[in-house]
């Protein structure tokens, strides 16, 4: 597998000289100066991937196009976004680049309420709290029908959540929730999300896989034809927020997805944080049914609460079984080489890390300091290495 890291840039707090000394060879990243659904401009894609291969790197993974809200509601503005994105594609594949993963959330991106939770190590972690998370939609934002998709217990203990946080508490959490984290396409007003979500009030779940289903009817045999493997990132949190649909969450989703367009371009990327943050997605057996359309991999863990709380925990703690995980992701890559697909390696990155050390200290992107993530690298990579050693591995 090929160890990479998630980057964002030349403004970016890590410079690339701290990636080649954590390991990595692979470069996680996306123009995210033209990251509103425009195309992206052939100049910064090539300058981009110069900065990469002059710090003795590469380029592995596009993380990645955005998907706008056009293409997710359907209609006549879908057609020109996706025009935009396949054109993007072309563009990336011209350069080079083989790996897109993209992801199909509607109005929020992977979002979480707390990006400062004490754990008993003394780190600090990402964590996404039901009630506060509620607190919020229905008591803040005030989303008209809110209290239609949550329990009377639950809407009990949000209502007492919001009225007791302060003006500071609101304003810090509501920049949690819609500001837009690291790699999200928007970031929004407390009036513009209102106005968002308003426009999706009459999306069911199957209009949301249809427009999927459309929008694949065009990107996917563009991928075929010019050697691209494009990779849906599972929704973060697997679960609806404001009311939205989400269909990238369980692994019925996944059938779903990939038996209406089985091609193997229409891939994966297999985020085990996302879909661990579902105590009942069954990790093994997900990955398992789609291991050969998997083609980027996201390695984080995550500990749940009943409520659907849950808190991203160190990478080798939680509700993943990372060493199950990675040694169905070797067998793998042996079955492609065997399959004379031995360049065809699985890129995967430690997916977050905590808050360690003086990186707390330090200007950092949430979920993405140095030392955190340095440390899931490090476990992982004793994963791998044990799992691969000619005495003691399960790959002879």
């Amino acid at each position: 597998m090929e160890q990479c890291w998630r980057w964002f840039g030349p403004r970016d707090p890590i410079p690339l000289s701290h990636v080649r000394q954590a390991g990595a060879t692979g470069i996680v990243t996306a123009i995210h100066e033209h990251y509103r659904g425009e195309v992206w401009p052939e100049e910064a894609i090539a300058e981009r991937k110069a900065i990469i291969e002059s710090a003795g790197l590469r380029w592995s993974v596009v993380e990645s196009i955005p998907v706008p809200n056009a293409i997710k509601l359907g209609g006549a503005p879908a057609q020109e976004a996706t025009t935009a994105f396949a054109e993007t594609m072309r563009r990336l594949a011209h350069a080079g680049l083989k790996t897109i993963c993209y992801n199909f959330m509607p109005v929020v991106d992977w979002t979480r309420t707390d990006l400062r939770h004490p754990m008993p190590s003394g780190g600090l972690a990402l964590r996404f709290d039901m009630t506060d998370f509620v607190a919020y939609d229905a008591f803040i934002l005030d989303r008209p029908d809110a209290n239609r998709d949550y329990g009377e217990g639950l809407l009990a203990a949000a209502e007492a959540r919001a009225a007791a946080l302060t003006p500071e508490q609101v304003e810090r959490l509501e920049r949690t929730i819609i500001a837009g984290l690291p790699g999200a396409e928007d970031s929004h007003s407390r009036q513009g999300i209102a106005a968002v979500i308003a426009r999706y009030r009459d999306l069911s779940p199957d209009d949301l896989r249809a427009h999927l289903r459309t929008f694949h009817k065009t990107v996917i045999p563009l991928a075929r034809e010019h050697g691209l493997r494009l990779c849906i990132h599972p929704d973060d949190p697997p679960f609806p927020l404001f009311g939205l649909p989400r269909v990238v969450s369980t692994a019925a989703d996944l059938d779903a997805i990939f038996g209406a367009v089985p091609d193997r371009e229409n891939g994966l990327t297999f985020c085990a944080g996302s879909f661990g943050a579902r105590a009942d997605n069954d990790l093994p057996a997900m990955l398992e049914a789609h291991l050969d359309r998997v083609h980027f991999v996201h390695l984080r863990n995550v500990s749940t609460d009943p409520d659907g709380s849950f808190v991203e925990d160190d990478h080798l703690v939680g509700n993943a079984d990372m060493v199950r995980l990675l040694a169905l992701l070797l067998q793998e890559e042996v079955r492609r080489r065997d399959e004379g697909r031995a360049d065809d390696l699985i890129p995967f990155r430690p997916d977050h890390g905590h808050l360690l050390l003086d990186d707390q200290d330090k200007t950092t992107l949430p979920g993405y300091s140095a030392i955190g993530r340095l440390k899931g690298l490090a476990e992982l990579r004793g994963i791998l290495q044990t799992l691969s050693h000619p005495t003691y591995g399960v790959l002879q």
